[in-house]
C-alpha cells in the first residue's frame, strides 16, 4: 500500500480545528509537536488514496492562515509494517455520487502529480541538452538500423514533460501550464527537427533503411499504438511509476519519427518525409488525445468548484478538437493508401 507523510504547520490556536479533523477523516497515524516560531507542527501518516481529500481540506481550513504550510513526502517503508484492512462485509449501500468515488481513485495527489510535471514543462538549458543529445541517439540508431540504440533516445524521452504537461494543464484548466508546455514542446520540436536536417544534409541517408522506412508509413496500427501509449504514460504518471517506464512507453511514438523527418528532410527525400510527418503528427494528437481522457477518467480535477466548471469545459473541448484531428488524419491516411495502391496499379 503506497503511504504519504504529510507534515503540516499551523498556528498553535488552529491546533483544536486539526483535531477535528483527524476525527473526521481515518488516517493511519498522527503526532504533533511543537515548532519554534511556528506553532505546531503536525505529521500524519495516511494512504496514497485519502492524500488528496485530506490536502484539500487543510487548504480549505487553512489555507488562509498566516502561517500554514503543507510538506507532502513519499514513504519508502514503515516498521512494524502497516496491514491493509479488509472492508467489513455490509448491506448493499447506494451507488457513491461521482465525485466521493474520484477521490478514492487509485492515484497520487493532484498536488502531487503537478509539482512531478510543472518542472518538465519548463524550458532550460538541460531541457535543451536532452534534446539534442535525444535527436543524436535517434539519428545514429536509425542511420545504423539499431533498435538498441533508438531504445535509448526513447528512455531520455525529452518531449514527454510537454506533451504530458498540456494535457494535465486542459483538465486542471491551467493557462499557465498550458502555456509552458506548448511553447516548451514546440521549441522542443523545432531544435530537434533543425539539429536533424543538418544531420540529414551532412551525411548519406538511404530511405531504403528499415528502421527509417517503418517510420515513413502510417497505418491504423500506428493510431492505436499512440493511443495506448499516451494512456499508459498518464497511468504511471498518475500511479507514481518510474520517469524511465514512462518514457520507454511514451518516447517511442514521438522522437522516432520526428528524427525520421528531418533525417529525410535534409538529404532530399521529400516524398519519404511527408510520411514520417504524417507519423509524427498522428502520433502528437493521438498522445494528447489519450492524455487528456485518462486524466479525466482519473478524476483530476480542480479543487474549487469555480475553476473545475472551467476546467470541465476546456477538457470537453481538447476531446472534440483533438478527435476531429484524429479524424481526419484517419482520411488523409486511407485516402493516401488508396493513391498508393492505385499508382501500383497503373
Amino acid at each position: 500500500m503506497p503511504l504519504r507523510l504529510l507534515e503540516i504547520i499551523i498556528p498553535e490556536t488552529s491546533k483544536k480545528n486539526v483535531k477535528e479533523l483527524i476525527d473526521e477523516e481515518s488516517v493511519i497515524g498522527f503526532w504533533q509537536e511543537e515548532a519554534s516560531e511556528s506553532g505546531l507542527l503536525v505529521k500524519m501518516l495516511l494512504s496514497v488514496e485519502q492524500t488528496e481529500k485530506i490536502l484539500d481540506l487543510l487548504e480549505q481550513k487553512f489555507g488562509g492562515t498566516e502561517g500554514f504550510r503543507v510538506v507532502l513526502l513519499p514513504v519508502e517503508a514503515t516498521i512494524p509494517r502497516i496491514e491493509e484492512q479488509k472492508p467489513e462485509s455490509k448491506e448493499p449501500a447506494e451507488p457513491e455520487p461521482e465525485e466521493e468515488a474520484e477521490k478514492k481513485a487509485p492515484r497520487i495527489s493532484r498536488e502531487e502529480l503537478y509539482a512531478d510535471i510543472v518542472d518538465s514543462t519548463k524550458f532550460t538549458n538541460i531541457y535543451i541538452a536532452m534534446i539534442v543529445l535525444s535527436a543524436i541517439v535517434a539519428a545514429v540508431g536509425l542511420l545504423r538500423d539499431n533498435v538498441a540504440i533508438i531504445i535509448g533516445a526513447m528512455v531520455i524521452a525529452p518531449l514527454l514533460g510537454p506533451n504530458v504537461g498540456l494535457a494535465l494543464a486542459t483538465t486542471l484548466g491551467d493557462l499557465e501550464l498550458g502555456r509552458n508546455a506548448l511553447k516548451t514542446g514546440f521549441l522542443g520540436v523545432a531544435i530537434a527537427l533543425g539539429f536533424s536536417v543538418v544531420i540529414g544534409f551532412s551525411v548519406s541517408v538511404n530511405p531504403a533503411i528499415p528502421e527509417i522506412a517503418a517510420r515513413t508509413q502510417v497505418g491504423l496500427s500506428d493510431i492505436v499504438l499512440a493511443l495506448a501509449s499516451g494512456s499508459a504514460g498518464v497511468l504511471a504518471f498518475t500511479s507514481g511509476a518510474s520517469m524511465a517506464l514512462i518514457g520507454v512507453m511514451v518516447a517511442v511514438a514521438l522522437m522516432p519519427p520526428l528524427i525520421a523527418f528531418g533525417l529525410l528532410t535534409g538529404s532530399g527525400n521529400l516524398p519519404e518525409a511527408v510520411g514520417a510527418l504524417l507519423l509524427l503528427v498522428t502520433n502528437l494528437i493521438c498522445v494528447n488525445l489519450a492524455g487528456v481522457i485518462t486524466f479525466w477518467v482519473q478524476g483530476i480535477r480542480p479543487r474549487r468548484w469555480w475553476e473545475a466548471s472551467k476546467a470541465k469545459k476546456a477538457t470537453r473541448l481538447a476531446i472534440a478538437l483533438w478527435s476531429v484531428l484524429l479524424v481526419i488524419l484517419v482520411a488523409v491516411i486511407i485516402l493516401s493508401r488508396q493513391t498508393a495502391l492505385l499508382n501500383l496499379l497503373k
